[in-house]
């Protein structure tokens, strides 16, 4: 059996690659001059946000039809539990995400000028 601790690293790896190919898309897209410009890193970083979020509302999705095919007596029960477990970790990333940036955020105002 595969333990959480293996599970969330291997999400994370997953994470890392689709932010990675996400930058690399942006990178591509960049004016002919090669410059790259705060807009292009804040573009970017959004980009990369955006696709994260609708992978973790795609794993959802995909956890509740496999669910669902398992309560009308269809699909394979190793595939549902994971899908499910899956869809589970995802949560708790994005969980973990929004903590940091709101924790982020609030240190920034916490700051003096």
């Amino acid at each position: 059996m595969i333990n959480d601790i293996t599970t969330r690293g291997l999400d994370a790896v997953n994470a890392y690659g689709l932010t990675q190919k996400a930058m690399q898309a942006s990178a591509n897209t960049q004016d002919a001059d090669g410059g790259t410009q705060s807009s292009d890193v804040v573009s970017g970083f959004s980009d990369a946000l955006q696709n994260a979020l609708k992978g973790a509302i795609t794993q959802g999705k995909t956890a509740e039809a496999q669910t669902a095919a398992g309560l009308s007596g269809q699909g394979n029960m190793t595939d549902i539990a994971t899908s499910v477990e899956e869809a589970k970790l995802t949560l708790q990333t994005v969980t973990t995400i929004r903590d940091r940036i709101v924790q982020a955020y609030q240190d920034v105002m916490r700051m003096s000028i």
